[in-house]
């Protein structure tokens, strides 16, 4: 048996049976569970599993490590709500047994990154000769807030990306951490935006700290605390909150009492707030229709197995379409966009045809020859809404499983580098703008962000998501509602078009929001009580304090650190 599959029936044998307790993968073994309770765990024993676990397990074998982490992270939750307090120990401990590796191991890696992290800024440019040492030893200090901030998009966001494929066994928890680590990076080096408005997110009005460089310095710190320790807090507890209102809810609550309520565009406030409700609500019914349409043109097709591997290129033409239209169009001539971004569709539909083909091809050429094997009830045209519909068994589920496993890792690929690219703006922004005050820059509505620290912005985010991601993984991944590949690859697809495309329109959309209402749509396509309703109560009371709370936080930071430069500067 795996080192990982004894921790997890030995040591945490209670969390396990609750976390999978409407798992059908899991159900039928649960007397075996219930047994080991009252006596000490015997020696490992191999278990022969089910021809759905044999089929899961083969080819997503992360459905083995990911019961472990979702084990644990539950566990985790009910031990704090025991009143368990966690320590320095605890959380090494919790690193160690959410990636599968030794004590030792954890700590090493958390005394490497904190190494790292104290002495990279002494490298960078930032801090080049030429500088008094006062504006040397704030520009560290900058530096390091800038970091926390990024440290916790990458503990809470990546989730956004990866949550959804971890949850469904596509990826294991390592695989995806380390592939989010090397695209979060690339993204946020590569398509960082390099010119950023020093009043982020067009919330506060830059003329009313005209003269006010200190307080605005002050501010802009004040507001990366702020938003970093708001993010800390939920990444405990596992909720997914938005990065970008974190930010945005800081510099409301510095502006309304440093500058006034004039200080505060009003009407992109009204904006962010809305899109609590516009987000999910697009994502889930997106994904819902995905679902559904994944249900009826696959599920109940005479041979599943060869619907999904038609349908494939079919969904990489429709994505990779519209994202080289509306993200990459190589010309602003709207026919000539259109025409690329039709090239790059055919491109990447025929290449994913060719490798699904090439992997799978054995399979499909097996499920392709007639059997005269008796057929399970399949789907039927008029489906309720609660109806709950056998899927495809053996071979063909194995072959769309496999299918959809390669989609979903595509799409948290993309979506792992678009994030990385987009949200470092979050911690790099108010960083930059912090920066050129410090160190006497023109103080214009644009700051130009040298290349280090959009890369120092970059490390953060993969040393947030290597320390603390699993945490948000697992909410995201099992706690909301249980995930297969078909169902992953709903939400994400879903996501990801709703957010370009809204993006695109101008609508007030999160990421974050829009993911996991995705994931709550396809829980409603199964029927709602497939739909964890406490945990979904927990993330919305998340979302509607995060913009008090790192308000309140910020005004309070903002307070004490202008105490401390009125000694320093």
């Amino acid at each position: 048996m795996n080192p990982s599959c004894r921790f997890a029936s030995a040591k945490h044998t209670p969390f396990l049976r609750n976390s999978h307790a409407t798992s059908p993968l899991f159900l039928r073994h649960s007397h075996r569970v219930n047994t080991l309770l009252p006596s000490p765990p015997p020696p490992p024993i191999p278990l022969k599993p089910s021809s759905l676990s044999i089929l899961r397990f083969r080819h997503f074998s992360a459905a083995k490590r990911f019961a472990t982490l979702s084990s644990f992270a539950e566990g985790e939750a009910e031990g704090r709500k025991e009143g368990v307090r966690a320590t320095n120990g605890d959380e090494v401990d919790g690193l160690a047994k959410a990636f599968d590796i030794s004590s030792g191991t954890a700590s090493a890696i958390s005394i490497c990154m904190a190494l790292a992290v104290l002495s990279f800024p002494l490298m960078m440019k930032s801090l080049g000769p030429g500088l008094a040492v006062k504006t040397r030893v704030l520009s560290y200090a900058t530096l390091l807030f800038g970091f926390y901030m990024a440290w916790n998009i990458g503990a809470n966001d990546v989730a956004n990306a990866m949550g959804t494929s971890v949850g469904s066994g596509a990826l294991t928890l390592r695989q995806a951490v380390l592939t989010a680590a090397v695209l979060e990076f690339s993204g946020a080096l590569l398509m960082g935006s390099h010119v950023t408005n020093t009043m982020q997110k067009g919330i506060l009005l830059a003329n009313v700290f005209n003269g006010k460089d200190t307080l605005l310095f002050a501010g802009l710190l004040s507001s990366l605390a702020a938003a970093g320790t708001w993010l800390q807090f939920a990444s405990y507890y596992g909720w997914p909150v938005s990065t970008t209102h974190c930010i945005v809810g800081a510099m409301v609550g510095f502006g309304l009492v440093y500058g006034g309520a004039g200080a505060v565009f009003w009407g992109s406030l009204a904006r962010v707030i809305s899109s609590w409700v516009v987000s999910p609500l697009m994502g889930a019914a997106v994904s819902f229709l995905v679902y559904k349409c994944i249900r009826r043109f696959v599920y109940s097709a005479p041979n599943p197995g060869l619907a999904a591997a038609a349908a494939a290129p079919i969904a990489v033409f429709l994505g990779v379409t519209g994202i080289s239209f509306v993200a990459f169009p190589l010309s602003k001539s709207f026919p000539l966009a259109l025409a690329q971004a039709l090239v790059c569709g055919t491109v990447g539909a025929f290449l994913v045809d060719r490798i699904i083909r090439k992997q799978l091809g054995h399979l499909l050429v097996k499920a392709n020859t007639p059997k005269p094997e008796p057929k399970e009830e399949t789907v039927h045209h008029n489906i309720g809404f609660l109806d709950d519909v056998a899927g495809p068994k053996g071979a063909q589920l194995e072959i769309v499983y496999g299918v959809f496993g390669y989609m979903q890792v595509l799409s948290a690929c993309f979506m792992s580098f678009a994030h990385g690219g987009n949200d470092v703006s979050n911690a790099i922004g108010p960083l930059a703008g912090a920066l050129a005050i410090l160190q006497g820059g023109a103080m214009g509505t644009e700051i130009v962000i040298p290349t280090d620290v959009l890369a120092w912005g970059g490390f953060g985010i993969v040393a947030g998501l290597m320390m603390w991601g699993y945490r948000v993984i697992a909410t995201i991944g099992k706690k909301i509602t249980e995930l297969t590949p078909t169902r992953g690859f709903a939400a994400e697809f879903a996501a990801a078009s709703v957010v370009l495309f809204a993006s695109k329109l101008g609508l007030p959309i999160s990421g974050t929001h829009t993911l996991v209402g995705a994931v709550m749509g396809v829980g409603f396509a199964r029927g709602l009580n497939s739909v964890r309703a406490e945990t979904v109560k927990e993330i919305v009371a998340s979302w509607i304090v995060t913009i008090p709370v790192g308000a309140v936080l910020a005004v309070i930071y903002t307070w004490i650190l202008t105490r401390i430069l009125s000694y320093v500067l």
